[in-house]
């Protein structure tokens, strides 16, 4: 997915500042390596967690900001060197005492003694969770005002953590949703389960109650006393979701069924996200069991409490991004008990095309080609916005875990004797760890996995693979999904991978107007599988 002090006029500002007051036109004066980071946010006697830095250079932050007001400084994982980032870890951060910190102890993209002079805006940002580096700035988070200061100057600058980001609501839908959407948000929920199940196995492995969560939408006209079952699907987020990022999906699906836009089915919305990243519902030696906990503890215990369709021709799967490797994994992996997955713009099927870098090269390297030239990682239009290098240095920065490449090692990774997974790469050099990736390999190549038990594999997973993925993806997550073809082809497999002319990782659902036009498409899909005989057809959407 740090710290500074100010003397006289400057601290009076800061000191109005933890009582309501900006100071964000006031220039501090400093030049001192040394950052010092107070605490004295209402109700925090003490904190821990991430302390994070953020610096950036005036100019850029008041072109985008209108009369030149700035509230805010953070990354912008679209443009890793636009802001400077800094970051520590405090065990015992109190209130009036605060920590120091060197300005330059572990930053990105480089030292902030290394800035031309100038002024700019700094803030100063305490992630307790360590969540920062999956969900961004958010609740529970603890912020400084954003000071504005020139660099380099004279006394050693301080940044006062003055106050605690509010919890959101995470049923209230984006400006831009109009009423209808809204309305079918507030019906949705009348039609909506929490799910909250302690999974043994789960608990098990980590030697505390582990809870699996989501929601249960059930379709217009859901009858629990009725023996009529319903065709059920299994979707999970990307990276970066959660409970509280599915409110927008489950009111477009609710309204989209009640129009007859979408067939009558249960929709279950499974959170993937942990403390690590995304667990991926993968069984792995770091996060656990969950693809046990699914297949053996919750999917029964769901189909126990609903009219739930108990057959495999009528359970599916689709997920977007690390949603979509998610469900491609369980569908190759429990053939026997999903009828098909559609997995959309899945995080990389096979490891000789991991987001443009072949894994299995000798002397492999993520961050530099042969040629000495970087590997990308996100692109726009054609231009490319960041490379690998970029984003891991910036994750490494914002936290240890919970990050995008750091998510993968605890999926994939083998663990090492600190308890931790090893990491597949070095985050100074690029390196490829050769034994790390065999252990990827053997364990999580969804490609190496069908082509070397196809045999066994073919009777209940043929013809059940469906991957959707544009040919402009922002990540560059079509090369794998060429390649998982070409395994298939090669295996005489019946697939649909689809690649759509132009598409990015962020428009493939959309038609148009309308941004689900591609899930209404999959869900008659899923539908026809279902239910062969059936006469329900689709309705135009007006």
């Amino acid at each position: 997915m740090p710290s500074y002090r100010l003397k006289f006029s400057a601290l009076l500002c800061l000191g109005l500042a933890a009582a309501g007051c900006s100071p964000v036109d006031h220039t501090a004066v400093a030049t001192s390596p040394e950052w010092h980071v107070d605490l004295r946010a209402p109700g925090m006697d003490v904190g821990s967690g991430r302390l994070l830095i953020f610096v950036e250079n005036a100019k850029d932050a008041e072109t985008a900001v209108k009369d030149g007001k700035v509230t805010e400084v953070d990354v912008d994982t679209l443009d890793p060197a636009k802001v400077i980032v800094v970051g520590k870890e405090v065990g015992h951060l109190a209130a009036s005492q605060g920590v120091d910190i060197h300005a330059d102890a572990i930053s990105y993209p480089l030292p902030v003694t290394q800035l031309p002079a100038g002024d700019y805006y700094v803030q100063a940002v305490l992630d307790p969770d360590h969540s920062y580096n999956y969900t961004g700035r958010g609740p529970g988070d603890v912020v400084s005002p954003v000071i504005k200061m020139h660099l380099p100057a004279g006394a050693t600058p301080t940044l006062t953590l003055a106050s605690v980001m509010p919890k959101e609501d995470p049923w209230t839908l984006p400006s831009s949703s109009t009423q209808a959407m809204r309305d079918a948000l507030v019906e949705a929920r009348k039609h909506l389960d929490s799910i909250d199940f302690t999974s043994p196995v789960l608990s098990a492995f980590w030697g505390r109650s582990i809870h699996m969560r989501g929601f249960v939408l059930l379709p217009p006209g859901y009858d629990p006393k009725a023996s009529a079952t319903y065709p059920v699907v299994y979707l999970t987020h990307g990276f970066g979701g959660g409970l509280d990022h599915f409110a927008k999906g489950i009111a477009s699906t609710w309204s989209a069924m009640s129009k007859g836009e979408m067939p009558p089915m249960i929709w279950v919305y499974l959170d993937e996200s942990s403390p690590t990243g995304t667990h991926e519902f993968a069984d792995s030696v770091n996060n656990g069991p969950w693809g046990q906990a699914l297949t053996e503890e919750l999917i029964p215990h769901l189909e126990s409490t609903y009219r739930m369709d108990p057959r495999a021709s009528g359970r599916f799967l689709n997920g977007h991004s690390s949603g979509g490797w998610a469900t491609l994994w369980l569908q190759t992996r429990y053939p026997k008990i999903f009828g098909g997955t559609w997995s959309t713009s899945p995080d990389p099927s096979d490891f000789h095309d991991f987001t443009g870098v072949d894994l299995y090269a000798p002397h492999a390297n993520v961050y530099r080609k042969a040629d000495g030239s970087p590997y990308p990682l996100v692109r726009d239009k054609g231009k490319v916005l960041a490379t690998f290098q970029q984003f891991a240095q910036q994750e490494r920065v914002l936290g240890s875990y919970g990050g995008q490449m750091a998510s993968f090692e605890w999926v994939f990774s083998p663990r090492g004797k600190d308890g931790r997974p090893i990491p597949m790469f070095d985050r100074d050099t690029g390196n490829v760890d050769p034994a790390v990736v065999a252990y990827w390999r053997d364990h999580y190549d969804i490609a190496r996995r069908l082509q070397d038990h196809w045999p066994e594999l073919a009777p209940d997973l043929d013809g059940k693979i469906h991957l959707i993925v544009g040919t402009a993806d922002t990540f560059y997550l079509d090369g794998a999904a060429h390649r998982l073809k070409d395994a298939l082809d090669g295996l005489h497999a019946r697939s649909d991978i689809r690649f759509l002319p132009g598409k990015t990782h962020f428009d493939l659902y959309a038609v148009g107007d309308d941004r689900a036009a591609l899930l209404k498409q999959i869900a008659w899909e899923m539908y026809a599988v279902a239910r062969p005989q059936s006469s329900l057809k689709r309705v135009a959407a007006p």
